[in-house]
C-alpha cells in the first residue's frame, strides 16, 4: 500500500508542477536538447561576427539526419542563410523563439544535434573550424534605410 501512495502522491505532483525534465539548465542552455546530442554550436556573438555557413555546411554533410535548432529571437538577416542552407540541404530544421531562446553574447544562435547521443567534443564552432580558414567573411547589417532614401538617394 505504500508504494501505491507514493505513485498517488507523484502523480499530484507531476499534475501541479509538471513533469519534471532532466538537467533543465542545460535543455535550456542548448535550445531543447541535451549536451551528448550536440555535433556544432554557433553563439550569438560568433554569428554577428562571421558567416559560418562553411561549417553548418560541412557538418550537415557529414551528419545528414542531423536536426538543426535556430534561435528565432535573433535579427532575420543573422539566421536567414543557415535556413536556406538546411532547405538545400534537406535537412530537418526548427526555430525555437520565446524567453528561452536568449540573444545575449553568449548564448547560442545554432545548434546542429542528433537524436542520440553522439559525444562529440569540441562543439563550439570557433574551437572546431577557428578563424584560420578564409572561406567565411565578416556579416555586415543590412541597411536599415528607407526605401525612400535608397531610391532617390536623399
Amino acid at each position: 500500500m505504500p508504494d501505491n501512495k507514493s505513485e498517488i502522491d507523484q502523480r499530484i505532483q507531476n499534475g501541479i508542477y509538471g513533469t519534471p525534465k532532466i538537467k533543465p539548465d542545460e535543455q535550456r542552455h542548448y535550445m531543447g536538447t541535451f549536451r551528448e546530442r550536440v555535433w556544432l554550436t554557433i553563439s550569438v556573438a560568433e554569428i554577428n561576427n562571421n558567416d559560418w555557413s562553411f561549417a553548418v555546411r560541412k557538418e550537415l554533410t557529414k551528419h545528414p539526419d542531423s536536426l538543426v535548432i535556430i534561435n528565432g529571437n535573433l535579427a532575420d538577416h543573422l539566421t536567414r542563410n543557415y535556413i536556406m542552407l538546411a532547405n538545400q540541404m534537406q535537412v530537418q530544421f526548427t526555430i525555437k523563439t520565446g524567453s528561452d531562446a536568449k540573444t545575449t553574447p553568449d548564448s547560442l544562435a545554432l545548434v546542429i544535434s542528433d537524436h542520440q547521443a553522439v559525444y562529440e567534443s569540441p562543439v563550439d564552432v570557433q574551437a572546431k573550424y577557428g578563424q584560420s580558414n578564409n572561406n567565411h567573411k565578416s556579416v555586415s547589417p543590412k541597411n536599415n534605410s528607407s526605401i525612400w532614401k535608397r531610391l532617390f538617394k536623399i
